[in-house]
């Protein structure tokens, strides 16, 4: 599908479902060769990394632990770099290699703050993977460690990205149609 509808919006295509799977698996195939022998723990951040992980996990093939965890940031400022709290890690992580998978990192500003949170956890290396990147849109430093897509500083939706909770199982990732 060229378009498709979430809600009362219109979203064009921008990354196919079979560009999704060619880079994901070449993602894959990078952390198999970097993480070669650490026994990485991947912590997948809910809700919207659900599908690439999944999708990324299933070609992973070193040893390895997978956790789901979710974050919560203060509501109604976006991205506004503070966390509520992360909920569901239950693991240690000292001395643990962590890989983060993330959906989309656009200001950086939380993603900065987690990783903050969780080197207080006395983590040996921490690295970050994420679907998508937006470098036009980000506010810090941070640059994620795995890159699956640069993109636009727009507006997406599938592959586990949302529009107010809809959008999230399109096998496509589609951009807000500008009117």
């Amino acid at each position: 599908m060229k378009t498709v509808q979430v809600k009362d919006r219109s979203f064009t295509l921008l990354i196919t479902a079979e560009q999704i799977r060619k880079r994901v698996s070449e993602l894959a195939r990078e952390i198999n060769r970097d993480m070669e022998g650490k026994n990485p723990l991947f912590l997948v951040m809910l809700n919207g990394a659900f599908m690439f992980a999944a999708d990324l996990l299933k070609e992973i093939s070193i040893p390895c632990e997978i956790s789901f965890v979710k974050y919560a940031s203060y509501c109604g400022v976006e991205s506004s770099g503070r966390l509520n709290k992360l909920i569901g890690l239950k693991e240690s992580l000292r001395d643990r290699c962590v890989v983060i998978l993330e959906d989309i990192v656009d200001s950086g500003l939380t993603m900065s703050q987690l990783l903050e949170e969780l080197k207080t956890k006395k983590t040996a290396e921490l690295y970050v993977a994420t679907c998508a990147f937006k470098p036009e849109a980000i506010k810090t430093d941070f640059k994620p460690d795995y890159i699956g897509f640069c993109i636009p500083d727009v507006f997406l939706v599938g592959y586990g990205l949302d529009y107010g909770g809809y959008g999230r199982n399109l096998e496509a990732i589609y951009e807000l149609k500008s009117h």
